[in-house]
């Protein structure tokens, strides 16, 4: 279990791949064929990495692939659940011994 809050994965599209590559949010969203409003709620941390939106990073920027995109998405989102897992009002099922 991860036990630091891991980065939304839009961070480091943003960093990493747009800003590296001295790239606009509209030129980025252009060149991906999204709208530039999808790519910026990505890059600003209020909108999700789908697996479309994996697969066309995978094939506009090589690295990382795909998959890896749908990582990061998944750790961020699995720990910001287990933040908030005592609301989820849920206990073991208790097991019997045979």
């Amino acid at each position: 279990m991860s036990l630091h809050n891991p980065a939304h994965p839009g961070e480091i599209l943003k960093e990493l791949i747009l800003d590296s590559l001295g790239l606009t949010a509209t030129a980025a969203a252009e060149h991906l064929s999204v709208s530039r409003k999808t790519l910026s709620k990505v890059i600003n941390c209020r909108g999700a990495i789908t697996p479309e939106m994996a697969l066309r990073l995978e094939i506009a920027f090589s690295a990382p692939d795909a998959d890896h995109w749908l990582r990061m998405q998944n750790a961020y989102d699995l720990w910001h659940a287990r933040q908030s897992q005592s609301s989820l009002n849920v206990r073991p099922y208790p097991v019997v011994a045979a």
